[in-house]
């Protein structure tokens, strides 16, 4: 028998690639807007990243993945972790605290913790309860494109062709590569750790969001702790002459956990991680033939305060959908290009906004010039009477409100 060689690839409307919160967002909304949904995935199906990573979801993510698959919104918030009490001190002084009216279950509530492996989990179930096409093990190696598609080639060598292709491929992305568009912006100079801690049962810790400035059991380093379902997120940030090994080896955390949370916690450590925040923008969210559209990690990095990446990272899947279903119905090539690049102009909008919020926040915390040093100890000094400061330095680190203009029309 003679061979005709490999089959030709089936051509698709749209591809997604990337099947994080992104790329499952894209598929899910796809499938909301009446559209087949073929998701390729480097991964492999059994494959589980390590860490909470994005464990925090806002409100508003929930409201839109409820909208995209009924019933997923309230199952994560379900599994997820909420607290009604923040705190925050000075040099170990509590300097403000509130506690909000019980959170109730009936509705959607304002936010959500759960560790990222968790509720990609739950996004997946419910592609596959939509009928989305989840391809594992099918890492894009090289793409082609041009004014009639794109053509991808995975590292088996199988090809794929498409109109359109939705790019939530993380922060290396290979389709922001061939597209030659550049991410832009600044990382930080100082190393934070990130260490996910067990719960513990026997020495339990109030459930509480809490934030140190300057914490005297660490000499003076600033830590966050936030609980989330099942466990507990410390990040401490190092000083910038700090070697992060010094508090990242085994005998390092057991070190300076104990002196943030109880003793029994430094043996509880799940995973541990360093990171110098990346500020970073796309240049352009879609290449110069509109058929790439970027979203998430692909196209913007963010400190975490705020935790501004996945849940914008929500509504730029939800908006390319939208933007590739008004192409593909467009009378002609400008028509469909036209809405690629409103898609691309109002996320990169939203991005930039997003990493004005988390860059103030970073400078906050970070407190590099002499203003922001002033500030923070001023207001330290005016907590004790008044709760104003308070209140300011309890919100500042996760994002400062820099003005009203139109927040909530482009933040998520």
């Amino acid at each position: 028998m003679t061979s005709n060689g490999p089959a030709a690839p089936i051509h698709h409307s749209v591809l997604v690639v990337g099947a994080g919160p992104a790329g499952l967002s894209a598929a899910l909304a796809l499938r909301a807007a009446g559209l087949d949904a073929t998701v390729l995935e480097r991964r492999g199906p059994g494959a589980v990243r390590p860490g909470s990573r994005a464990a925090y979801l806002h409100g508003s993510s929930l409201v839109a993945l409820e909208k995209l698959s009924p019933g997923l919104g309230h199952e994560i918030a379900g599994e997820g972790v909420m607290w009604s009490t923040k705190r925050s001190f000075w040099a170990g002084k509590e300097i403000y605290s509130k506690t909000y009216p019980p959170l109730l279950r009936e509705g959607l509530p304002p936010f959500t913790s759960l560790p990222q492996v968790r509720t990609e989990d739950l996004m997946v179930a419910a592609c596959r309860e939509r009928g989305v096409q989840l391809h594992w093990d099918a890492e894009v190696s090289s793409a082609e494109i041009s004014a009639d598609g794109v053509r991808l080639t995975d590292t088996s060598g199988r090809t794929w062709t498409a109109d359109y292709v939705i790019a939530a491929d993380g922060s290396r992305s290979p389709l922001r590569s061939a597209a030659g568009i550049p991410l832009e912006g600044p990382r930080s100079q100082n190393t934070f750790v990130i260490v996910d801690l067990d719960d513990d049962p026997a020495h339990p810790v109030p459930i509480e969001r809490v934030f140190h400035y300057h914490h005297p059991g660490v000499d003076g380093r600033n830590v966050l702790i936030v609980p989330f379902a099942g466990g507990w997120r410390v990040d401490l940030n190092l000083l910038v002459d700090d070697v992060p090994d010094t508090f990242t080896s085994p005998e390092g955390l057991r070190r300076w956990i104990p002196k943030v949370l109880p003793a029994a916690y430094g043996d509880r450590v799940r995973w541990v991680s360093t990171y110098r925040f990346a500020q970073q923008v796309a240049a352009h969210f879609t290449d110069e033939h509109r058929r790439v559209l970027l979203t998430g990690e692909a196209s913007h990095l963010f400190a975490p305060f705020g935790a501004r990446g996945m849940n914008s990272s929500i509504p730029d899947a939800i908006r390319a959908v939208d933007a590739v279903r008004e192409a593909l119905s467009a009378k002609d090539a400008a028509a469909a290009g036209a809405a690629v690049d409103r898609f691309a102009r109002e996320r990169k909008e939203a991005a930039e906004y997003n990493r004005a919020c988390a860059s103030a926040a970073l400078e906050h915390m970070l407190a590099d010039s002499r203003a922001v040093r002033l500030r923070r100890r001023t207001a330290a000094a005016l907590a004790a009477v008044g709760r104003k400061a308070g209140e300011w330095l309890d919100s500042a680190p996760y994002g400062p409100k820099l003005a009203a203009r139109g927040a909530a029309r482009t933040s998520y």
